[in-house]
C-alpha cells in the first residue's frame, strides 16, 4: 500500500492585533471545583466479569467471537475488552478484537489501528489479536434508507460482542445515540456504512441506527453488548450486559438516559467567552463536545441550547487525534498551533463521511499567532466593553469539566453555586515565551 504522506496546513504570518499593544488585556481567572454525583465501579474487571455471566452456556467450545473497540476514548476500555476476552477464552471461545469506527483512522486498517493504539488498545494490552480491515459485507437494504454494512472480520466470526460507551451523541436526540447500537449500525458499518447512515442527515441517524442495530442483531451472530456508562469525571458508573433483545430497545434507551444525567456540563447558562486548551478525538467524536457548548446542530426551529456562550476560543489539538481536526469548526477562534496540527486527509475523510453538520465541523476559524493572541481576540469580538467584565471559562477540554478557571466577573455566580468551590486566589493567565498557555494543570498546584 502506497504510504498516506501527511497533508498538513502550514500558515504563513498571521495578524497580531494586540502585539504592538503590549500584553494584552486579559481578566484574573480563579481555579474553581466543579463538583458532581460520581457514582463508581470500584473494580470494573469484576463488574465485566459479572455482567457476562449470562454467556455461559451460549458460547460454544471454538467459536470465534469479534469484539468491538471503537475510537473514543473510554477510561476503561482496555480493562473491559481484556476480561471479556479472559472470560470468553474461559468459556472456550477464540476472542479477537475488531476497530469499529466507522471512517475513522483515515479510512485505513493501519489507521484504525494506530487509533486503537493511541488510546492504549494493543495486542499486547488485551491480550488478542487485534484484526483491522476496511472490507465490508453487504447484510441487506432499509427499507427507504442505507444498506446495511458489516466489517468483514466481524461478518467472518460466529459471534459479535459488541463493547462500547453510551452516551449522548454530538449530532442528534433519539431513543438511542452513542452506545451499542451506534457501534453496530455505523462502528461495523466501517466508511461505507457510516457514509450511508449520515447521508440521511440527524434525522436519519435519530431513525436508522436503531433500525440497523436490530437488522444486525437478526442474524444471530450478536451476543449482546457491554455497555459502559461513565460519570462526569469519566470513571465507569456502571457495567451492564444488553442482551440482544436489549439493543435499539428500552434498556438501552435508559442507559442513555443515566448517561445524560451523569455527563458533565458547566455551570453557567451565560457566557461570554469559553476558551478550551485542547480538542480531540478522544474527547468528543465532534473533538469538543456540542452539549457541552450548546452548538448541537437540532435544525431549524429548535429551541434555544444552553449554555449561550457568545464565542469559542479553541488552543491546541490532543496528540491522540493523530492530525484528525473534525469539530474545530465550532469555535470561533483559534490559534496557530491548533491549526498547524491538523491534518487535512485524516479529517476530509471523517468530514465528508458524517454528513452536513459535520462538514460544517471542518471550518477553520479566524486563526492568531498564539493563544494569548486568540484568548485576546475572542474576549475582544464578545460585545463587552472591557476584558475585566467579560465572563470567560477555562477549561481543559470539554470530557473533563471538574476543574475550570473562572474570571473574577464570575466570582458572585460562582458564590450562588452549592457545587462549585474556590480553590485559591485569582491569578493572571500565564504565558511561555512563543505565547503559549501554561499547562492547565498548573493552575490548581
Amino acid at each position: 500500500m502506497t504510504p498516506v504522506m501527511r497533508a498538513g496546513l502550514q500558515l504563513g504570518p498571521l495578524p497580531t492585533p494586540y502585539a504592538d499593544r503590549g500584553r494584552p488585556p486579559l481578566p484574573r481567572l480563579m481555579p474553581v471545583r466543579q463538583r458532581f454525583e460520581t457514582p463508581r465501579v470500584g473494580d470494573v474487571a469484576a463488574a465485566v466479569r459479572a455482567a457476562l455471566a449470562p454467556l455461559a452456556g451460549r458460547v460454544r467450545a471454538g467459536e470465534r467471537v469479534a469484539l468491538t473497540a471503537g475510537s473514543r476514548g473510554i477510561h476503561d476500555l482496555v480493562i473491559a475488552l481484556r476480561t471479556a476476552g479472559e472470560v470468553l477464552r474461559e468459556l472456550g471461545a477464540e476472542p479477537f478484537v475488531v476497530p469499529a469506527m466507522g471512517s475513522h483512522g483515515g479510512a485505513t486498517a493501519e489507521g484504525q489501528i494506530g487509533v486503537l493504539a493511541h488510546l492504549g488498545v494493543s495486542e499486547e494490552s488485551v491480550a488478542m489479536a487485534i484484526r483491522a480491515t476496511m472490507d465490508t459485507v453487504v447484510l441487506g437494504e432499509m427499507p427507504g434508507g442505507p444498506t446495511v454494512y458489516l466489517d468483514a472480520n466481524a461478518a467472518a466470526a460466529d459471534r459479535i460482542l459488541v463493547v462500547n460507551r453510551v452516551k449522548p451523541h454530538t449530532q442528534f436526540h433519539g431513543t438511542v445515540e452513542s452506545g451499542i447500537s451506534k457501534m453496530l449500525a455505523i462502528g461495523l458499518g466501517k466508511r461505507r456504512g457510516a457514509e450511508g447512515i449520515h447521508a440521511y442527515g440527524p434525522a436519519g441517524l435519530a431513525r436508522f441506527i436503531p433500525e440497523i442495530a436490530r437488522h444486525v442483531v437478526a442474524t444471530n451472530k450478536v451476543l449482546g453488548g457491554l455497555a459502559l456508562v461513565e460519570n462526569a469525571v469519566d470513571e465507569t458508573a456502571r457495567v451492564v450486559l444488553l442482551e440482544p433483545a436489549d439493543i435499539a430497545a428500552p434498556p438501552e434507551s435508559e442507559l442513555l438516559a443515566e448517561a445524560g444525567r451523569l455527563m458533565g456540563r458547566l455551570a453557567f447558562d451565560d457566557l461570554d467567552v469559553l476558551v478550551v486548551d485542547e480538542m480531540g478525538k478522544n474527547y468528543s467524536g465532534s473533538g469538543m463536545d456540542p452539549n457541552v457548548l450548546g452548538r448541537l446542530d437540532l435544525g431549524h426551529g429548535a429551541p434555544p441550547q444552553l449554555p449561550d456562550i457568545r464565542v469559542v476560543a479553541v488552543l491546541s489539538l490532543s496528540e491522540v487525534s493523530d492530525g484528525n481536526g473534525c469539530g474545530v469548526g465550532q469555535a470561533d477562534f483559534a490559534s496557530r498551533r491548533l491549526v498547524e496540527a491538523i491534518d487535512l486527509q485524516t479529517t476530509y475523510i471523517n468530514i465528508l463521511t458524517s454528513g452536513l453538520g459535520g462538514i460544517r465541523h471542518g471550518a477553520i476559524p479566524v486563526t492568531l499567532e498564539n493563544d494569548e493572541e486568540t484568548i485576546a481576540a475572542a474576549i475582544h469580538r464578545c460585545g463587552v466593553p472591557s476584558a475585566e467584565e467579560a465572563h470567560l471559562v477555562r477549561i481543559h477540554d470539554t470530557g473533563h469539566l471538574e476543574r475550570l478557571l473562572v474570571s473574577e466577573s464570575l466570582a458572585e455566580e460562582v458564590a450562588k453555586h452549592a457545587h462549585l468551590e474556590v480553590l485559591g486566589d485569582p491569578a493572571p493567565i500565564g504565558f511561555d515565551d512563543h505565547g503559549n498557555v501554561a499547562d492547565f494543570a498548573a493552575a490548581f498546584l
